[in-house]
């Protein structure tokens, strides 16, 4: 599923459309957010693409006239100029049927931008409000994230996947990210030590971009694969876990993880 690194692909793969004008908009009333459907292809028409941005899960467009939100629910695809940028999510269905098409922007030049979602949960708005979101995952500090932990009973892993206090993680990246910064998903936030936050940052700095270069969220150790496989832990030889943390499946090791 689309976590803020396969948004962040879409985001680069958004950046031919810098300079170029639209020339319609067509989109799902079933993915416009309220008040949207009767006003996005008036306010848009005609502008021009200005620069693409991403916070968190959200991909902005901004152009001369209103700035263009996108968010991909759970299986939305950015295709532009009919290249996708992603051939096939984890829980996608590895097809591009055209009825799937819940956004297009059709470009003067001939060239287009479209959104293929067979579960229509992408959502398109207008001047979307970001000011709620956390820091982004791939720029979020230590100090930002000493803060956001201090004083915190929730699980780590329930924390970390509240997008206003970081953007853009997922349920695979927070996995991984735990996996190697060696803390237990269910520990209270609150009460980890100002090394174990370190820790924590450290490896997001480190690990993130990797998964990013890779691929996306499905690309760490903690992979898709080794989730179903449920192996011995490489890092220790223990038996992994399975269960349910913060509302998610969540997969970590009893030993190293504390």
């Amino acid at each position: 599923m689309p976590e803020g690194l396969e948004v962040e692909i879409y985001r680069r793969a958004a950046e031919p459309l810098i300079g170029r004008e639209i020339a319609r908009i067509e989109v799902d009333e079933r993915v416009a957010a309220p008040g949207v459907l009767d006003r996005i292809d008036d306010e848009l028409r005609g502008g021009t693409v200005l620069s693409a941005r991403r916070l968190g899960k959200q991909l902005l467009l901004d152009t001369d006239g209103p700035t263009l939100g996108v968010h991909f629910g759970m299986t939305g695809r950015i295709v532009v100029d009919d290249v996708a940028a992603i051939d096939q999510l984890e829980y996608g269905s590895g097809r591009d049927e055209p009825r799937w098409d819940r956004f297009r922007i059709t470009l003067a030049d001939g060239g287009s931008m479209r959104v293929n979602d067979p579960r229509r949960w992408s959502r398109v708005t207008l001047d979307p409000d970001i000011s709620g979101l956390g820091p982004d995952l791939l720029e979020v500090t230590y100090d930002q994230l000493r803060i956001a932990v201090s004083g915190r009973s929730r699980p780590i892993k329930a924390l970390l996947l509240d997008q206003h206090v970081v953007a853009g993680l997922g349920n695979l990246c927070v996995d991984e990210v735990l996996w190697h910064a060696r803390i237990a998903p269910a520990h209270p936030a609150g009460e980890l030590t100002g090394g174990e936050v370190a820790a924590l940052h450290r490896c997001m700095r480190q690990h993130l971009p990797v998964m990013l270069d890779r691929g996306g969220s499905h690309r760490g150790e903690v992979s898709p694969a080794f989730r179903a496989a449920l192996p011995s832990c490489p890092q220790d030889g223990a038996a992994l876990v399975r269960e349910t943390v913060g509302g998610r499946t969540t997969v970590w090791c009893p030993v190293h993880q504390v």
